[in-house]
């Protein structure tokens, strides 16, 4: 008898591993990519790992697998593996970038949608509607925003006896004799200058500066590329409705004033500072050597962790009377090549619902579900305060954040191009050429740059 209640309990045991390892093997395997955009720093990576853990425990039918990437070699792996045919189910965090580097490579969502009846009245239409591309469907749903907004370095603002920038869009700039000037990138260029100090302690306006020994810059703008740059001086692209190669006039004028920023008025880094260890590599603000620097959210945190000055957010700065707050917005895709769209969508559900508050806290965006964003801000600087205890993050000026979202870039500055890898090398070899030559023409070099794109553009047709 009591063997054949061993034997029983053992058969029991055996057949509940079995079934165990059957269930594990029959679960759909869905890989997810991360490396586009936001997701590959050290504590973004755990975070998500444990979203991939809470996920799989949550259910037995789905595997979900992550696989992340590093941004500089992302694009080239998931290039890579979609040509293989080994590519992954879903990929995100992306922003307009990612998705328009890999045209017709997207899976249209609107059928799935459809089907599976998913709730889109939590999300503005708008925003929505940006992710319906023409020829291509439905290619995303909206989960996060990153505004724009200048930050700034307020004790550099007090050496040089400055008054700090104003608090709200459509403030002037008061200063330091009580008149007000438009808070617009005139308005950066002098106080810029002023903010712009030499080894020997002169600034920029003085006959004694020394162009060759910068220590300290009023304004740069990091992290982003020459369209991100110019939107500053409004939306725009280099690629017209019929995708020909165009230079928008306001990006010409940009490109103009940047240049003379870096080696006429020497208010801003040019390219021989650009990564050098006084700029920490590019990190203008977190250096603690350049006064202003416009940012996303994105950038809140880990790029101002070793930023000992107190510092402050402000409105961006406007241009000929119009202010223009880059966006980024993130969202995730489904590639179109998956075999299993069904199961690719109930992650892609999980993400963007059940989970997105977490995430959008963990990549520093703001939700783009209406419900969540009125949490959203104590949540963030909760979690800021813990990781980055170097700020007062509850004392900041976010006001200005959510302010942000009512100047985008329209186009927004990273829509697609034909053949959209190769061209944004082309304008990046053109950006490092004027960027690191204080002689170059820089209306030659973008008829050059145009020219060059059009070429690009008709061979991808």
């Amino acid at each position: 008898m009591r063997k054949t209640a061993v034997r029983t309990v053992l058969l029991a045991l055996v057949m509940t591993l079995v079934f165990s390892l059957t269930a594990a093997q029959e679960r759909v395997q869905i890989r997810w990519y991360v490396g586009l955009g936001a997701g590959t720093d050290a504590p973004t990576i755990a975070a998500q790992e444990a979203v991939v853990a809470d996920f799989n425990a949550s259910q037995d039918e789905i595997e979900l697998v992550l696989e992340i990437v590093d941004n500089a070699q992302a694009y080239d792996v998931l290039n890579t593996q979609i040509a293989a045919g080994n590519a992954p189910d879903i990929v995100g965090p992306m922003g307009i970038r990612g998705r328009a580097s890999f045209p017709g490579a997207w899976l249209d969502l609107a059928p799935l949608i459809e089907s599976t009846g998913y709730d889109l009245s939590d999300f503005s239409p708008e925003l929505v509607a940006a992710y319906n591309i023409e020829g291509e469907g439905q290619l995303g749903i909206p989960f996060a925003v990153f505004p724009y907004f200048l930050a700034y370095n307020v004790e550099l603002f007090e050496e040089a006896g400055l008054p700090l920038p104003p608090t709200e869009y459509g403030q002037p700039y008061v200063d330091a004799d009580g008149n007000e000037r438009p808070w617009d990138l005139e308005t950066i260029r002098e106080i810029g200058m002023y903010l712009t100090v030499d080894a020997n302690g002169n600034d920029a306006t003085s006959p004694d500066f020394d162009p060759d020994s910068i220590v300290q810059w009023g304004f740069g703008v990091g992290y982003t590329d020459v369209r991100g740059r110019a939107s500053l001086f409004g939306g725009g692209n280099f690629a017209d409705a019929d995708g020909n190669a165009i230079i928008p006039d306001n990006w010409r004028i940009a490109e103009n004033w940047y240049h003379d920023a870096m080696w006429t008025d020497y208010f801003h880094p040019n390219g021989a500072y650009n990564g050098s260890d006084l700029l920490a590599g590019g990190n203008y603000l977190g250096s603690g050597n350049v006064a202003m620097m416009p940012v996303h959210t994105w950038y809140l945190g880990w790029g101002t962790a070793d930023l000992a000055a107190a510092w402050d957010l402000a409105p961006v700065p406007a241009y000929d009377g119009v202010t223009t707050a880059k966006l980024h917005s993130d969202t995730f895709g489904i590639l179109a090549s998956t075999e299993n769209p069904e199961a690719a969508f109930t992650v892609l559900s999980y993400l963007l619902g059940e989970k997105a508050s977490e995430l959008t806290t963990v990549y520093g965006g703001m939700p783009a579900r209406l419900s969540l964003q009125e949490s959203f801000f104590e949540t963030f600087t909760t979690k800021l305060a813990t990781d980055y205890p170097n700020t007062d993050w509850a004392s900041l000026n976010w006001d200005v954040v959510t302010a942000a979202l009512a100047y985008p870039d329209v186009p927004n500055h990273e829509e697609g191009m034909p053949s959209f890898l190769e061209a944004s090398a082309r304008y990046v070899e053109y950006g490092q050429r004027v960027d690191n030559n204080a002689d170059a023409d820089v209306d030659a070099e973008l008829d050059l740059l145009q020219a060059d794109l059009q070429a690009i553009f008709d061979a991808a047709r």
